[in-house]
This record gives structure tokens, sequence and C-alpha cells, in this order.
């Protein structure tokens, strides 16, 4: 079966389900962990299209996940994010203000809080997650360096909030599970040592009762189509994109 597609996903949910996992929201993880457990996260990067058929196969199989969006216009689609929200499912921040504000830290952070505020207005927002802003020299979490999201309501952020020692974490980032040689930030320290080659071997991993007890799985949902015009599309830009992150990755 093709990687990356919709198809190919709705049968890893059906996999995890057949598992026995339980599944939370990030919100809901951070409130009262489950001793089986998996958190659905995604980021919504652009195609908010994608983010929304993502949200339908997950409600349609009685699960929630939690969406990242960003402030700008690509990924912040009004009428799809209420959508999501109207079945279930938790809306976040999917932040990047110290990026756009150049590291001014006082910037980001007047960026941050009014982005913040028009994103409430759409659905309550009490967990954000930074965006990798893998060609920005600036990383969004260092704004918390200075100053404390909690005191703006939040309730966590996923890179600051989790114990990955007993959480296991695995993303789509570079278009493969857990790709080393093209995440510049999308990852965490970890003593989880488990390669996923593709989702086929994710299912059969499952299967065997080989993965963790606690995982978040982290997708972007604008690399996966089931049009195979769109499914080359992705490929050959993501495939260029890993390029010139190798390039980054080497220098840093």
């Amino acid at each position: 079966m093709k990687d990356f597609t919709v198809q190919i996903y709705s049968s890893l949910l059906s996999a995890l389900i057949k598992a026995d996992y339980q599944f939370q929201t990030f919100k809901e993880y951070l409130q009262n962990p489950l001793d089986k457990v998996v958190v659905l996260r995604h980021d919504v990067d652009k195609l908010p299209a994608n983010s929304l058929r993502f949200a339908e196969l997950e409600h349609e199989k009685g699960l929630k996940a939690s969406y990242f969006f960003r402030i700008v216009p690509k990924s912040l689609d009004v009428e799809k994010l209420q959508k999501i929200k109207a079945m279930g499912h938790e809306i976040g921040y999917h932040y990047e203000d110290m990026g756009t504000a150049k590291g001014d830290v006082e910037k980001a952070l007047e960026s941050f809080t009014q982005n913040l505020k028009r994103l409430r207005k759409l659905a309550p927002i009490d967990t954000i997650c930074m965006h990798g802003s893998p060609f920005s020299k600036f990383d969004n979490r260092d704004l918390w360096k200075k100053y404390d999201y909690r005191e703006l309501d939040i309730t966590g952020e996923p890179y600051l909030d989790l114990d990955y020692s007993e959480i296991f974490y695995i993303t789509d980032t570079g278009r493969k599970w857990n790709n080393k040689d093209a995440s510049i930030r999308d990852k965490v320290d970890t003593p989880f040592d488990i390669e996923v080659k593709n989702t086929a071997h994710f299912i059969e991993l499952l299967k065997a009762g080989k993965m963790p007890d606690k995982m978040m799985i982290n997708t972007h949902p604008q690399r996966w189509n089931d049009d195979w015009r769109m499914w080359i599309i992705e490929l050959v830009l993501q495939n260029m994109k890993n390029q010139v992150k190798r390039i980054v990755l080497r220098r840093s």
C-alpha cells in the first residue's frame, strides 16, 4: 500500500484501536493521562482541507485529536477550523512569533498575545505548540525563556510539558517517521529507540505489540493525499525541502 495517503492513515487508526489504545487530546492528557493512550497531534501548516479530512475520519471512528493552526492564511481557514472544533477536536495555536519578530522577544510576545486573542474568538485555545520554522535561525520556544505562557491561561506546550521518558514521540516531519536527517527542531530527548520504516511497518509493530503504551503521534495532514497528483507534488516538494534541511543540519 502506498504510504502517506488518507487510506493508510485510516488503517493506522484502526490498528491503534485494535491494539486497545485509548485516545486523548493533548489537554486531556495533561489533565489526566491514561495508562495506554495515544495523543493524536496535527500541525496545520497549510492545506487545511487535508486537516478537515483527517478530523472527519477520526470523528467517524469516535476519536478526538489536537489540531494546531498557524495564524497565516494558508493555515487559518476559519470555516474549516470551526468544523473541526464542532466535531469535538481540540484547537491550539501553532505559534511562530519569535521567527516573525526576528528574535525581538518583546515584539514576539506582543504578536503572540494578539494572535492568541484572535484565535480565541474562533475557539477555546488552552494549548500551544511551536512551529519548527526550519529555515529560520530563531527557535520559537525561546520566547518562554523570558515569559510564562501560563500567565496567558495556556495549559501546556508539548515540547515543554511532556515527559518523553514515558511517552514515545513519533512525527512525520520530513515525510518519514522520525526522520533524523530532515528534522531541525521537531525532535525530543527520549530513551526510546524504535525504528519505524513506514506506516505499514508502524501497523505491523502495533499488531505485534511492540509499541510503547503511551505515544504522541504528530502528523502534518498536508503530506497525506489520496489524489495521486497531490501525492506526487508533496513528495517532490518535501524531498527538495529535505535536501536543504540536511545542509542546515550539517552547518549547525
